[in-house]
């Protein structure tokens, strides 16, 4: 009886294989050196922007101010209790989104991206180190650590990691003070948690943007799943046109050689690509549309006497058409359509109602909140009396006065705690928390009723602006 070894099964992973794009000129990588210095440049230079608001109040442009329980940017200010402001903001932003991918596909992955924008930075510091491409294969294959690669390698992991502890470093100064937070940073009096934040961020921009890369675009990230329905046939993508291209091979005076398609197979669009993959085969979930093949191919049409546009932004309508001999449609006829429309609307709507509703608030705001237990305290002359914590909130640089009072409640009074009158002062851009008191005379109409519907008012002396709050008298049930 013979017997055999078992067979180890067959894997169903395989190990990574990196990806190192070539480097290529022409308009979509020039658009995309523009855009990340751009948003890098928005990133690290926003939090030193100085704004004079007064004072009392942080001159940051953009601040993020947790202990205070404010948002900052530029001339506007958003509390806490505004938060419908940063709602209505994300809103437009997923708005945009869609719009932008309807109209032009996965182009916020192409070009705007952090992981993408943080990845290309990476790559060309790979590139100015190791050298390009093929160099960057030579090294990675190469089983030898010797001086040279271990002097490459150290020399680009220590530059990754400077950049990567910036962009930690960035992040925390939009919480505080820039400035401050960098000086007490450097002679280690900064609070543990900026710290913790700096070290995590730079962690995860060394890893993603150094060795994950398009690991994180495929299987980390979701958009790539929740795109495809945000997309229709006229959707512009990049594309490759199969139907001039193929069939593919190289262009010589040999016998058939007419018979080939404009694609010479030189493999330039795969080279370029930092997905690693070839858009011949295909739409693909990895594609994220950055269009620097379009840039290859079309360098290598011009050097082989072909028309540019073999790979080229296109629609799967403009694809049926000219499969049938017919011209393209205009890039704005597929731009501008219900979809894309309906979005532009809604999300012109909602920022045009944000800027309306940021014009039309007040400087002072007020809430009040009745004390529940007791509802009423009878007072040893038959008198009712509520209490109310009221928080007034003065939205200006400097303190101002404000007087409370009562509105269409006859036989009742007002008196605030720790004041002699109606009118306290309110510190500037802050909240006073002060104790309110409405009491009602024994023989009036609230005294003797259940609940009687109240009305708070706050003005500001100074200026004359006012707020008011509805609220709830509390009386004798019978």
């Amino acid at each position: 009886m013979s017997s055999t070894e078992p067979q180890a099964p067959e894997s169903l992973y395989t190990a990574r294989e990196p990806i190192f794009p070539r480097r290529v000129k022409g308009t979509f990588r020039n658009l995309k050196w523009v855009i990340m210095a751009i948003t890098l440049g928005i990133y690290y230079l926003t939090p030193w922007i100085r704004w004079d608001r007064g004072p009392q109040l942080p001159d940051q442009a953009v601040l993020v101010d947790l202990a205070n329980r404010r948002f900052f940017f530029f001339f506007i200010e958003i509390w806490p209790h505004e938060f419908y402001f940063i709602a209505g903001l994300l809103v437009m932003a997923g708005l945009g989104l869609f719009l932008f991918t309807s109209a032009l596909g996965r182009v916020w992955c192409g070009y705007t991206c952090p992981q993408t924008v943080w990845t290309d930075l990476f790559i060309l510091v790979e590139r100015w180190i190791e050298g390009d491409r093929n160099a960057r294969l030579r090294l990675h294959r190469q089983k030898k650590w010797d001086a040279r690669k271990l002097r490459l390698r150290v020399t680009k992991w220590v530059t990754w990691f400077l950049i990567a502890m910036a962009t930690g470093g960035a992040w925390v100064f939009y919480f505080t003070d820039a400035p401050t937070l960098l000086v007490d940073l450097v002679t280690f009096n900064a609070h543990p948690v900026a710290y913790t934040t700096i070290l995590v961020l730079t962690a995860t921009t060394f890893i993603f943007g150094g060795f994950m890369r398009e690991q994180i675009c495929i299987y980390a990230c979701p958009w790539p799943r929740i795109q495809a329905a945000m997309m229709d046939e006229d959707t512009i993508t990049v594309a490759y046109r199969e139907w001039r291209g193929e069939p593919r091979g190289k262009h010589r005076k040999a016998e058939g050689a007419e018979l080939l398609g404009d694609c010479i197979d030189c493999n330039a669009c795969v080279n370029v690509c930092p997905m690693g993959i070839d858009i011949r085969d295909g739409q693909q979930l990895a594609c994220i549309t950055c269009a620097l093949c379009i840039d290859a191919c079309d360098d290598v049409m011009e050097k082989v006497g072909k028309p540019r546009g073999l790979i080229d932004y296109m629609a799967l309508t403009d694809e049926q058409a000219e499969r049938q001999g017919a011209e393209p449609r205009p890039i704005i006829k597929h731009i501008l359509r219900p979809r894309t429309i309906l979005y532009t609307v809604l999300w012109a709507a909602i920022g045009v109602a944000l800027v309306v509703a940021l014009f039309l608030r007040s400087d002072i705001d007020m809430t009040v909140a009745p004390i529940r237990n007791p509802t009423f305290v009878t007072l040893s002359d038959g008198t009712i009396r509520n209490t109310y914590d009221v928080r007034l909130r003065n939205k200006h640089g400097e303190d101002r006065p404000f007087l409370v009072s009562l509105e269409g409640a006859p036989g009742m009074t007002l008196t605030l705690e720790g004041a002699e009158d109606a009118v306290v002062t309110v510190p500037a851009d802050s909240i006073r928390l002060q104790r309110v008191y409405i009491m009602a005379a024994p023989d009036s109409a609230a005294a003797g009723a259940e609940r009687t519907d109240v009305t708070i008012l706050v003005e500001d002396v100074s200026s004359g602006e006012h707020a008011e709050k509805d609220t709830v008298f509390n009386g004798r049930t019978n």
